[in-house]
């Protein structure tokens, strides 16, 4: 069978049983990359790029000429896209923009400055491959959060150069500079900088297992987004969903990667041997069919379910990255999702739509971060400042309070800054 079938109970002693490998040899070759980055700077990077990628540079930045010969070598269908693309994500994030706010009484002031960064570093995927998308994903909340420099990171193909289509975007999104630089070297190059990149203030965007070892590691010195996993989606279906639709969908999240997690729930046995039909079908002319039959049968599942109430229970014990409801009444099942990355609606709401082109983020919290972690945003892009004023009159009234609370704490030092304030403050007879 293409993909394995469980009750929700025996999915979850399955998962209780998986093995999860720690990284270890893969972490001592990061710390290894990073310590050489920081030391040798632009020598490292061209070291590991010939290495890795088996580009051999004279400059890592992508130059003017480079940058205007791949604008004008991709189609004018594509660039219209690219287009089309931004100017969505651009309106969506547009609407998570904040305002700094003031409070007052009699002899004070409080409030709170809402602060773009400075500097950002975005990582994307590349060499043989090409990901606009996640160049505008990761760029463009930057530039309506109002961040100055998004510099961006992405590995060469062995003759050097970057995809044209990934310049494209690059631009189109407004990047200040990109370099031709990957995994754990790009990283530590935007956290520590270098003679040819500059240190950022945050490192955000996609990459494999060496990318997010070395954000875990340079994470302290910047900002991260998050440590992302492998992909993941879970559709919740009941027999009025189309199986033919859910079958793509699941294969449009296993074709990513063998460890990719496509996860169908549904309490219709006839539905789930429907899909498992139309899987073995659709599979067989899919260009990536060998990751896709890998990944559905080690990762993938279809979870039978006693009913929606037990669907829940899975969903939020797996709090997925995408989470598809396609339901004859699926609006009112908001209610009971409180743990998932992106949700589509209905089936005509497939992920690949939130993928490349309504406007939400497609770099979403995986592995049950969703739990606790949310979309990238214009909100991982700017910082809070909070501000205070308070008038001698308004501090008088207050200087008792406070130093019987730091003196609750034994910090005798705290009571005595309000308290002398007020002494000299008092009117002298």
């Amino acid at each position: 069978m293409v993909i394995p079938i469980y009750t929700y109970r025996q999915y979850q002693k399955r998962q209780s049983t998986s093995s999860i490998g720690d990284y270890s040899n893969e972490r001592e070759q990061v710390l290894k990359i990073i310590e050489e980055v920081r030391s040798k700077g632009d020598t490292a990077l061209k070291k590991y790029t010939l290495q890795f990628d088996q580009a051999d540079l004279d400059q890592l930045k992508v130059g003017a000429e480079e940058q205007k010969k791949a604008a004008s070598s991709v189609s004018e269908e594509l660039i219209e896209a690219i287009k089309g693309a931004k100017k969505n994500i651009t309106r969506f994030h547009s609407h998570q923009l904040e305002n700094s706010w003031w409070d007052n009484g009699p002899g004070w002031i409080a409030g709170q400055r809402y602060l773009p960064l400075q500097s950002v570093g975005a990582y994307i995927p590349g060499g043989t491959a090409a990901y606009p998308s996640s160049v505008l994903m990761t760029v463009i909340p930057a530039k309506v959060a109002g961040v100055k420099n998004v510099y961006l990171c992405t590995p060469p193909g062995s003759d050097g150069k970057i995809n044209p289509v990934t310049l494209a975007a690059a631009a189109e999104a407004g990047a200040s500079a990109v370099y031709k630089i990957g995994g754990a070297q790009a990283v530590a190059a935007l956290a520590y900088g270098t003679e040819s990149v500059p240190a950022v203030q945050k490192i955000v965007g996609p990459g494999n297992i060496y990318v997010t070892l070395a954000k875990k590691e340079v994470f302290g010195r910047v900002g991260i987004d998050m440590l992302a996993g492998p992909s993941e989606i879970v559709i919740v279906a009941d027999e009025y969903a189309d199986p033919a639709y859910l079958a793509a969908d699941l294969l449009s999240q296993a074709e990513h990667d063998p460890l990719s997690r496509s996860i169908l729930i549904t309490p219709d046995q006839d539905l789930a041997q429907q899909v498992v039909n139309y899987l073995e079908e659709q599979i067989m002319t899919l260009p990536r069919k060998k990751i896709a039959e890998q990944s559905l049968q080690e990762q993938g599942a279809i979870i039978i379910v006693s009913g929606l109430d037990e669907a829940w229970s899975a969903v939020n014990e797996i709090a997925p990255e995408h989470l598809e409801l396609q339901l004859e009444n699926a609006w009112p099942c908001l209610d009971y999702i409180d743990s998932a990355g992106a949700v589509f609606i209905g089936p005509y709401s497939p992920e690949s739509l939130g993928d490349y082109w309504a406007g939400s983020n497609h770099v979403l919290p995986t592995a049950g971060a969703a739990r606790y972690a949310s979309a990238l945003g214009v909100s991982d892009f700017i910082k809070r400042s909070h501000v205070l004023c308070y008038t001698s009159e308004a501090l008088n009234q207050s200087a008792s309070q406070i130093a019987a609370l730091a003196r609750a704490e034994g910090l005798e030092a705290h009571a005595r800054a309000v308290l002398l304030r007020r002494r000299k403050n008092e009117p002298q007879g």
